[in-house]
């Protein structure tokens, strides 16, 4: 407790300086959308999504203290604060929104208008920042010594290192940058095709790699174990489970392929990956909703005494004082937006939610919001089980729309809204509390950051419906450029609830292939994710996790350049996710109005080889290079 009232921030209460600016704010508008748009295109990619916090922050910096002169760290820290919020919000809509165009593609109902997904964005978001409000005194002021929040820490120090911005911006910038001409020559020129396989004629087998900056980038930024236990997934379903499938059953025909086809016509009509889209990801989508059951299970002791504490905690109010660095926004505002947002998702048509839907919106947002921005501040962003909080929401929900009779389609789309704006809520809960951890260290004004994490909500909900839309309508949900890997597995858990019409044998060897390997203390998600998805995008994961090992790993280097330069190499990577991102918006875009920018010259598989080594050798070389003093 001592520690917590002698806490002084770095910049003090009664100190008044510039936070909330037309800079800070059309920064922080301009970087929710970039990031939003592009965290949604890699979302749908791969099924997940990276931070935009220390981004933002070192581009805020870089900008606002190199390009414009300026001296403002809670300036820096608002454009942060409203910029991330556009990455969050687009982590929980492509779990789950893409669902809506999937089953419109099959004819089971109309695409979902770019209003109800904008509504179901805001809806989420807003009830993300209200719900966290006020937990604020609760878990970031009086848990300050216990709670440390790690994303929201580091987001400090890269802050308080001001005199660094420069060079980290530029940094991020030319990560952007050579991903941008990489992507471009990929699925722009098409000079280099985008995925190397290997296959092997008697073994049934495959093996490959994607050609693409965004993949390399997240393996660097998980790191090695992580991306190793990805790429294991990968070789157990197309180097062990494709090839016996093929062996012991090919002259049966086995659902869900279509009658009368065998596993052998499948295999010589589209290879192993014929055997991985009908059969080995149903494993994979067993496996993966399993994993996030069990996170779930493990974090409930967690998840009760969490938000146990938490209401204990509120019932001394919250931080409210004359004091600049203890003003959040008023109960009455909360309190009403909150009962504002309930009577939209009731009423409006646009949501296709029931009264009893509403209700369950309530309590789970708010019960899994408070969990998610507490579980955070112990373990991390990166460990929250939103996923599994998420599939939690989805079969509870289900059953009991199903139970009362709101079965099929409307039923399903129903359930879907529930968990879409539950989703978002919790996602941008954990993230409204990151940054008010920030924050709360560098001395910001609660009240402006809130207001400024409803800014960031607000633009990137605006802008979500209108990338989804470009997405589907350039190439379609479900396919090889956008496979909507979360979203597909959340249709298929609705699916089978309501319809059983899901091959149940793989779906439950996925589940115990995922028991199995909770046993023997292997880490569940990444597994699953690596079976769920194609083996040419876990490759170069797995390529991006070498590099981050070697980087670790080096012996003569000193600890502090070590650090520096893997810190260096990670903003690197997440300007490569950001420059690919938006280049594959442009390519959508493209896409939609029929221009063609292909050249007639293919570079083949030695092609590909090679761009993969400039691109690897251009991480190592920003990452190692020499910081000017």
């Amino acid at each position: 407790m001592k520690d917590q009232e002698s806490f002084k921030p770095y910049i003090p209460a009664e100190k008044i300086t510039a936070e909330m600016t037309a800079t800070s704010v059309i920064m922080g508008i301009i970087l929710s959308v970039v990031f939003g748009a592009a965290n949604a295109y890699l979302g749908l990619r791969v099924g997940m999504t990276v931070s935009a916090s220390i981004p933002a922050a070192v581009i805020s910096m870089g900008v606002i203290r190199v390009l414009l002169k300026k001296n403002s760290i809670l300036e820096s820290n608002m454009v942060q604060t409203i910029g991330s919020a556009g990455e969050s919000l687009a982590a929980g809509a492509i779990f789950t929104m893409p669902a809506l165009f999937l089953w419109a593609k099959e004819g089971l109902c109309d695409k979902p208008s770019i209003l109800e997904i904008t509504l179901i964005a805001l809806c989420g978001g807003i009830l993300g920042v209200l719900f966290m409000v006020p937990l604020r005194n609760a878990l970031i002021v009086k848990e300050h010594a216990t709670l440390l929040y790690p994303e929201g820490t580091a987001c400090a120090d890269v802050l308080l290192a001001g005199e660094e911005g420069g060079s980290n911006a530029s940094t991020v910038f030319s990560g952007m940058g050579l991903a941008a001409i990489f992507k471009f020559i990929v699925d722009g020129l098409k000079m280099i095709p985008a995925d190397i396989a290997v296959a092997f004629s008697s073994f049934k087998g495959a093996l490959g790699m994607e050609v693409y900056p965004a993949l390399l980038g997240v393996g660097y930024i998980v790191g090695p174990k992580t991306a190793s236990y990805m790429f294991t997934g990968s070789l157990v379903g197309w180097m062990v489970i494709i090839p016996l499938i093929c062996l012991f059953g090919a002259n049966i025909s086995l659902y869900p392929a279509a009658a009368g086809t065998t596993i052998a016509d499948l295999y010589a009509a589209g290879g192993a990956d014929a055997i991985w889209s009908n059969y080995v990801k149903y494993i994979g989508a067993g496996a993966i909703a399993t994993g996030g059951i069990i996170s779930l299970i493990k974090s409930l002791p967690l998840i009760a005494s969490t938000f146990r504490d938490a209401m204990k905690s509120m019932k001394g109010g919250s931080a409210s004082g004359t004091s600049r660095t203890e003003k959040d926004l008023p109960m009455p505002f909360i309190l009403g937006g909150i009962l504002l947002i309930i009577l939209i998702i009731w009423l409006a048509p646009a949501i296709p939610v029931s009264p009893l839907g509403a209700l369950l919106i309530v309590i789970f947002g708010f019960f899994f919001s408070t969990v998610s921005a507490r579980m955070v501040g112990m373990i991390g962003s990166s460990n929250n089980p939103v996923s599994g909080m998420t599939i939690a929401t989805l079969l509870i929900a289900t059953m009991i729309l199903k139970a009362t009779g709101n079965v099929g389609i409307e039923g399903m789309i129903g359930s879907m809204a529930i968990a879409s704006v539950i989703c978002i809520c919790a996602a941008i809960a954990a993230d409204t509390s990151q940054d008010l951890k920030t924050g709360y260290l560098l001395g910001a004004t609660p009240v402006k950051q809130q207001i400024g994490e409803l800014i960031g909500v607000i633009a990137a909900g605006l802008a979500i419906g209108g990338v989804l839309y470009l997405l589907d309508s350039a190439w379609g949900y479900g396919g090889a450029e956008v496979p909507a890997p979360q979203a597909t597995l959340m249709k298929m858990i609705v699916e089978g609830i309501m319809g059983g019409n899901l091959p149940w044998n793989l779906v439950f060897t996925g589940v115990f292939l995922a028991i199995a390997l909770e046993i023997l203390r292997i880490p569940v998600m990444p597994f699953a994710i690596g079976l769920y998805l194609p083996i040419y995008l876990n490759t170069s994961i797995m390529i991006g996790g070498v590099v981050r090992w070697f980087m670790d790993s080096r012996k003569n280097v000193d600890a502090k350049l070590k650090e520096e330069q893997t810190t260096r190499g990670t903003l690197f990577c997440a300007g490569m996710i950001a420059g690919e991102g938006l280049v594959g918006i442009l390519l959508a875009v493209f896409a939609v109005f029929g221009i063609s920018t292909a050249l007639s010259i293919d570079l083949g598989n030695i092609g590909g080889v090679v761009l993969m080594i400039v691109m690897i050798a251009c991480l190592l070389a920003f990452s190692m290079k020499k910081k000017k003093n």
